[in-house]
């Protein structure tokens, strides 16, 4: 098991973007993914592993939108 959270900062941020109507689709759905992983008992799923690595190596995404993928991806399970 995963005993990775999101910080309080992180959280913050992911909330402000999941309520905007300026968020695109894939920055609130990596928003939702660092919200949901205010607990220790969720761990990134293998399919937003990939959409998080997916941003990270894009340019076309925002410097907020790739920050709450790296959080995404420092959650995910390590054997994977």
């Amino acid at each position: 098991m995963n005993r990775k959270t999101s910080s309080n900062a992180m959280a913050s941020k992911a909330a402000r973007a999941l309520n905007s109507n300026g968020s695109s689709k894939i920055q609130k759905s990596l928003a939702a993914s660092v919200l949901s992983q205010r607990s220790t008992s969720k761990q990134t799923g293998v399919a937003m592993e990939d959409v998080a690595s997916r941003v990270l190596q894009s340019n076309k995404y925002s410097n907020e939108t790739k920050s709450f993928a790296a959080s995404v991806l420092s959650q995910s399970n390590v054997k994977r």
